[in-house]
């Protein structure tokens, strides 16, 4: 099992040394978050809080993922980044496919695409795309990225994006990893098809039925023997017990905030934070036997 360390909300002048101590410490990841705007009302709930409301304010700080990947790859060797998840809903396929290109080689292949649809109405259509077809309109944007970031001279001729033979260069030396957010049953046979799963915050039971049902969806797509991450943010089992316990049901990869087990907040000092990664990996890390 592998633990990535999530920076979700962090002042952005702690990023470059968190990555640094992380990676010191033995973690496998960070986890970086997306949001583009902050729109003062929105038509929807935010579907990962029992009332529905947003877990941040219109001055917490969101960097783009993608330019956070690139600072911190540039003063580690050894960590991935992830985003954790990018929204796809406000974005065009073939810009994105020229950035994961560009963060995977400059990183030498330490990057993996975690995506999803996103889930406000406002973010998709005043940046230009209609919240209508999400779905489709994802599914179509997912076999573009795959088609260009696979390399050599491509076209696609689809129901949403068009294009005739064109190459991007230079690709990455392996696969760039693609993992798929969300938890309504689209969202989970979206990512049977894909290199993996990332969870919005769950709790355990919920997390092993999830689990299931993709195991079940992987195996009706002829994948069920192919290497699939599942990557958990599971609100309710901690400590040693708790992971082995997520691990046990088929748990890869755990997004943890060390800090928050201290009772630090978001906006704690970056020493305080680096003291709850190394303690975190002390008792953990070393008790699951992963560095």
């Amino acid at each position: 099992m592998k633990f990535t360390v999530a920076v979700a909300m962090c002042p952005l002048n702690q990023l470059v040394e968190l990555a640094r101590t992380a990676e010191r410490c033995g973690y496998h990841g960070i986890a970086l978050p997306d949001s583009i705007f902050y729109s003062e009302q929105v038509s929807a709930r935010y579907p990962y809080t029992p009332d529905g409301s947003r877990m941040w304010t219109a001055n917490t700080p969101w960097v783009d993922p993608l330019i956070a990947a690139g600072a911190m790859g540039a003063v580690t060797e050894r960590i991935r980044f992830c985003t954790q998840v990018l929204k796809l809903g406000s974005r065009q396929p073939l810009p994105l496919a020229r950035q994961v290109n560009s963060i995977a080689a400059l990183t030498g292949n330490r990057f993996t695409l975690g995506v999803g649809l996103g889930w406000s109405p406002e973010e998709f259509e005043w940046c230009g795309v209609p919240f209508e077809h999400r779905g489709r309109r994802a599914d179509e944007f997912l076999d573009v990225l795959r088609l260009v970031l696979g390399g050599g001279m491509v076209a696609h001729h689809g129901e949403f994006y068009d294009f005739d033979e064109l190459q991007m260069s230079p690709t990455p030396t392996e696969q760039v990893p693609i993992i798929v957010g969300g938890h309504s049953d689209a969202g989970l046979r979206r990512a049977a098809r894909y290199d993996g799963w990332s969870s919005a915050m769950i709790r355990f039971d919920d997390l092993r039925d999830t689990i299931g049902k993709l195991d079940a969806m992987r195996a009706e797509c002829g994948r069920a023997d192919a290497p699939f991450e599942i990557q958990s943010v599971c609100v309710d089992r901690f400590g040693l017990d708790g992971y082995q316990r997520q691990a046990e049901i088929g748990v890869t990869d755990a997004t943890v905030v060390p800090w928050a087990f201290d009772g630090l907040g978001f906006d704690s000092d970056l020493r305080s934070k680096q003291d709850s990664l190394e303690r975190f990996a002390d008792v953990i890390l070393d008790g699951m036997g992963v560095r």
